[in-house]
């Protein structure tokens, strides 16, 4: 048999590209060489959510008393808390598997070696196929002086049983500031070191303030544009040394290698000729196609957004055009979201990045203190900002605060539909609600706000 499609990686790319590409009345096969999910299923998105839950439900019952309610004696058990998130994660994982057999997709859990443009062998077995989709996703950037035994990338954390005394965090992007969060909720003393000008290097630097300020309310150590200088493994655990405005010789019990991921472009892809930019991505196009007719590329693999979210999507866009239905990618409105305490949540353009393009823009913002939802949950730190040009269309939504991650969408939609000021405003916002934040800033950059 030949397929139409062949798709080589099950992550949230190639899943869900497979699954839609059966609907759309192809016959698709699919090889995953490891966990059914990729990273966002297995050590990532999902994994780090569900400790982060945990957390977050702990530290909410250590706060209790300013809602009146006395606990005492509050624990964690790391064990408990590995073993509900092994079972999440095999709950998601078992549903993939599922869901490919309910849309017959012929299914590999093993590894795939591309051969041509129209062929692969998985163990004796032969593969053929007309279209091929490259997404295999990515692995987290190791380099020294971190290669040394023990030290633990995004891929390793998770194999910890019981919470370290004190962590070292290098790299305070997403990935160290939601680990940060977790680990500094259970008495671990936590030290993020970030090469950049501030944690978050790629969020507006009020954003990364706001969060800095709430994580050293938590007893965290951030040390900005500092340079690890050496690590060695000791009886005791790692001696680092590292410098910023001054050198520090620390010990700590774990290292946290946490400084973005690289794509996992093998000699196999190489070997077909595809066209790969200075990083080894494998450059797409709007189409997701390649330079090669018939092969596209989706996730973490062309290096254009690592989140699971846009590799979904990117493998949906791959798949239409493979179907002869014409589909593009739009990349003006994606939304990141950090679970962190406050969360962090936005969407198009930044406000340092229309600064540096020397765009004007109007300006609407609204603390999270003045809101009074976040009243009522004893939460103050955060803000929202809406960003819009001289016309008032709107080009920037940023939500620093509780819930954020859940109600960026409309700010999502409003950048990607091009709605003005005005008519984000046209909405009643429903009162009590987070979701008012958006409407306050907006207000505000229309320079006639109600609260503020």
């Amino acid at each position: 048999m030949t397929y139409d499609l062949f798709v080589v990686g099950g992550g949230p790319a190639g899943y869900v590209a497979a699954i839609r590409a059966s609907q759309l009345n192809m016959k698709v096969a699919i090889a995953e060489e490891k966990f059914w999910g990729g990273t966002c299923t297995n050590v990532g998105c999902i994994p780090t959510k569900a400790w982060l839950a945990s957390s977050e439900l702990f530290n909410e019952i250590k706060n209790s008393k300013k809602f009146g309610i006395f606990v005492e004696n509050a624990s964690i058990d790391m064990k408990k808390v590995k073993t509900r998130t092994n079972r999440v994660v095999m709950r998601n994982r078992k549903g993939i598997e599922f869901l490919l057999k309910k849309n017959n997709v012929k299914f590999f859990s093993a590894h795939a070696k591309i051969e041509n443009l129209h062929s692969a062998t998985i163990g004796d077995e032969k593969v053929e196929f007309k279209n091929l989709l490259l997404s295999q996703g990515s692995h987290p950037i190791k380099f020294p002086p971190f290669n040394v035994e023990g030290v633990l990338t995004s891929d390793e954390i998770f194999s910890l049983d019981e919470i370290p005394k004190n962590l070292l965090i290098v790299g305070g992007g997403v990935i160290g500031v939601e680990m940060a969060t977790f680990f500094s909720s259970f008495n671990c003393k936590v030290t993020i070191v970030e090469i950049m000008d501030h944690i978050l290097p790629t969020m507006d630097t009020d954003v990364a303030e706001t969060l800095a300020s709430a994580l050293k309310k938590r007893g965290i150590d951030i040390h900005v544009r500092a340079k690890t200088l050496s690590v060695d493994k000791t009886d005791n655990g790692y001696k680092v040394i590292f410098e910023s405005d001054e050198r520090f010789e620390q010990t700590f019990d774990k290292i946290l290698l946490s400084v973005g991921r690289k794509s996992n472009v093998f000699d196999d892809v190489e070997s077909l000729g595809v066209a790969l930019d200075s990083k080894r991505n494998v450059i797409t196009d709007e189409h997701m196609r390649t330079n090669l007719e018939s092969v596209y590329a989706a996730g973490d693999i062309n290096g254009k957004y690592m989140l699971a979210h846009v590799a979904s999507k990117e493998g949906i866009v791959a798949v239409t055009n493979m179907s002869g239905k014409e589909s593009k990618i739009d990349y003006s409105a994606i939304p990141s979201v950090i679970f962190t305490t406050p969360e962090i949540a936005n969407t198009g353009k930044s406000e340092d990045e229309l600064k540096r393009e020397g765009t004007e823009y109007t300006k609407g913002i609204f603390p999270m203190s003045a809101l009074g939802r976040a009243r009522t949950l004893e939460f103050s730190d955060g803000f929202a900002k809406v960003l819009a040009d001289e016309n008032g269309k709107i080009l920037g939504v940023t939500i620093v605060g509780p819930m954020a991650t859940e109600v960026l969408m409309e700010g999502v939609m409003a950048v990607q539909r091009g709605y003005t000021l005005e008519q984000l405003v046209e909405h009643i916002h429903p009162h009590p609600t987070i979701s008012e934040i958006l409407m306050q800033a907006t207000e505000d950059a229309l320079g006639m706000p109600i609260d503020k």
